[in-house]
């Protein structure tokens, strides 16, 4: 069930978005040297790494680091960077990794492939089983705000309690925490 829903709402989404999606990537290509998409080596279910494509909102040079490890992350940015990922624009691409399989709607956000810590400690929980998600739990929890034992605490949560219900639940949220610009970095 979770799957055809991923399925048929990424098409939906797809279809949608397609003309906005054709007009960020040319507002990146035309503020910043480089290609449009950043493909982002990732951890996905049962630790598998895969390549999840996101609008470059980081110059080309920028390290291959969780951005709060950047020790000025503002001095990395493209011209438009903070504004989508303040809106969140810079995630639309990963409709791909959801038809994919890659990646589920809701569940856990994909670890980098470099950051052990985070992966140890979903491993030890069994998050590490679950469809790593657009969105999730920890993140209409906090976001960007939460440390990592707390956002593998609320993983957690989510993968004793996962239903159907809980999923719409997130997505909900999520959409009012974009539209709030809530708990976002930059």
């Amino acid at each position: 069930m979770k799957r055809l829903f991923d399925l048929v709402l990424a098409v939906w989404a797809g279809i949608f978005l397609l003309m906005p999606v054709l007009l960020l990537a040319l507002a990146v290509r035309l503020t910043s040297k480089g290609p449009a998409l950043y493909w982002s080596d990732r951890v996905g279910r049962n630790n598998v790494i895969f390549k999840m494509p996101k609008f470059r909102t980081m110059q080309v040079e920028t390290p291959v680091l969780a951005t709060h490890l950047l020790s000025n992350p503002g001095a990395y940015l493209t011209p438009i960077g903070g504004f989508l990922r303040k809106s969140s624009l810079d995630e639309i691409p990963q409709l791909w990794s959801i038809l994919k399989g890659d990646m589920s709607f809701v569940g856990p956000r994909p670890a980098l492939f470099n950051q052990n810590d985070l992966i140890v400690l979903r491993t030890q929980c069994g998050v590490h089983e679950l469809v790593p998600g657009l969105t999730g739990w920890a993140q209409i929890n906090g976001r960007d705000e939460l440390l990592i034992p707390e956002k593998v605490k609320l993983d957690a949560e989510y993968l004793k309690k996962k239903s159907f219900r809980l999923d719409l639940k997130i997505i909900i949220l999520t959409a009012i925490k974009v539209i709030q610009r809530d708990s976002v970095s930059h």
